[in-house]
C-alpha cells in the first residue's frame, strides 16, 4: 500500500513508519519538524527512514490547507496513519491557539484530503486524555468521556467527533486510538521517563506530582506501533447491531471505531521512579510537588476492545521497557 503518516519524524510515527516499511509498504512522511522540543531529535528519527528508497518525506504543517489539499490530490494514497499534533497537556494551558490550529484546523484537512482522494481508512491518534474526569477505573471506550480537563484533551475529543462525522455523511472509515502514555527508546523530552532519566544522571532533583500518588498505564512504544499498523489493517465498518436508542460511544451505524491501545496494567509513579533508578544505578533527589492542572490521578485501559478487533494486546514488562529506554538514552547521548 500507499501509506501517508503523519508526524512521522515523531516518537510514535518513526515507530509505525518502520514497522511498514519492513513488510514492504510505500510511506509518504510528513512533518513540520517544529521546535516544541529538539528537533535534532526528529532529525535523527527521520535519519532512520530515510535510506528505504520506498520512504520519501515531505516536510509540511498540516495546517497548511492548500499544502495538503495538493499532496493528496497527488499521491492518491490507499490509506493514512494521522499522527501528527501538537502535544502536550500542560502546554495547552499556555499556547491554545498551537492546539486549534494543528489538532483541529491540521485534522480537517486530513478529513477533506480523505474525503476526496478515496483513501479507505484513516486511523489517527486519540489520548486517554479524553476520558478527562472519569474517575471509574479502567477506562473502557463505552463510557462518556465529556469532560476533558485540559484543551488538549478537548482537541482530541474534537476529533473523534469529527471523524465520526466524516464517517457518517461520506463514509469514510476511521478509527481513532486512545494512546496511553506511550514511552521507550526515541521518546519524547518532555515526557516523565525522558526528564527522569535525564536529571537523575545529571545528579538533578526530580520534580514527582501529587506528593508521588498517580497511577499511570505505561504503554511501550513497539506495543503502541504494533497495535496502530493492526488497526490500520482493519478497516472501520458499521456496526450492524447498533441501537440508536441505547447510544454506546464505542458503537455506531457508521464505519467509525475508536480503541484504548495501553498496557492494561498501571503501575504507582513511585515503582516507575523505582524502576528508572534501578536501570540507572542511581537514586533520585525527589522534590515532591501539588498536581499540575490539567493532570489526572490515575489512568487504567481497558484493551479488551482492541484485542477482539485485532487479536493484539500491549504486553512490555515496565521495568523492561525501561531498561530498553535508558540503554538507548546512554547511547544515543554518549552518557
Amino acid at each position: 500500500m500507499k501509506v501517508l503518516v503523519t508526524g512521522a519524524a515523531g516518537f510514535i510515527g518513526m515507530h509505525v513508519s518502520q514497522i511498514l516499511l519492513a513488510r514492504g509498504d510505500q510511506v509518504v512522511g510528513l512533518d513540520n519538524l517544529n521546535d516544541y522540543y529538539d528537533p535534532q531529535l526528529k532529525h535523527d528519527r527521520l535519519a532512520r527512514l530515510t535510506p528505504n528508497p520506498a520512504f520519501s518525506f515531505v516536510k509540511m504543517d498540516v495546517a497548511d490547507r492548500d499544502g495538503i489539499t495538493k499532496l493528496f490530490a497527488e499521491q492518491r494514497f490507499d490509506r493514512v496513519v494521522h499522527l501528527a499534533a501538537q502535544a502536550g497537556v500542560r502546554y495547552s494551558i499556555e499556547n491554545p491557539h498551537a492546539y486549534i490550529d494543528s489538532n483541529i484546523v491540521g485534522f480537517t484537512n486530513i478529513l477533506e484530503g480523505c474525503r476526496h482522494n478515496g483513501v479507505q481508512h484513516l486511523a489517527y491518534a486519540s489520548s486517554s486524555s479524553v476520558y478527562g474526569g472519569n474517575t471509574l477505573m479502567p477506562f473502557s471506550e463505552h463510557h462518556s468521556v465529556d469532560h476533558p480537563i485540559s484543551l488538549y484533551a478537548a482537541t482530541k475529543k474534537a476529533n473523534e467527533l469529527m471523524a465520526h462525522t466524516y464517517s457518517h455523511l461520506f463514509g469514510l472509515p476511521t478509527t481513532g486510538l486512545r494512546f496511553f502514555t506511550v514511552y521507550g527508546p526515541w521518546g519524547r523530552p518532555d515526557m516523565a521517563l525522558f526528564l527522569f532519566t535525564k536529571a537523575i544522571i545529571e545528579g538533578r532533583p526530580i520534580n514527582v506530582f501529587n506528593h508521588g500518588k498517580m497511577i499511570r498505564d505505561f504503554t511501550y512504544i513497539d506495543d503502541i506501533a504494533e497495535g496502530v499498523v493492526r488497526v490500520l489493517d482493519r478497516t472501520a465498518t458499521a456496526d450492524a447491531d447498533y441501537d440508536p436508542n441505547q447510544a454506546d460511544p464505542a458503537r455506531s451505524s457508521a464505519p467509525y471505531r475508536v480503541f484504548n491501545i495501553g498496557n492494561h496494567a498501571p503501575i504507582q509513579l513511585m515503582s516507575f521512579i523505582e524502576a528508572i533508578e534501578q536501570a540507572v544505578g542511581l537514586e533520585a533527589v525527589k522534590n515532591f510537588m501539588p498536581m499540575q492542572d490539567g493532570d489526572v490521578p490515575a489512568t487504567h485501559a481497558d484493551v479488551e476492545e482492541l484485542a477482539a478487533w485485532t487479536g493484539f494486546k500491549p504486553a512490555m514488562p515496565v521495568p523492561e521497557g525501561i531498561q530498553r529506554f535508558v540503554a538507548w538514552y546512554r547511547h544515543y547521548y554518549r552518557v
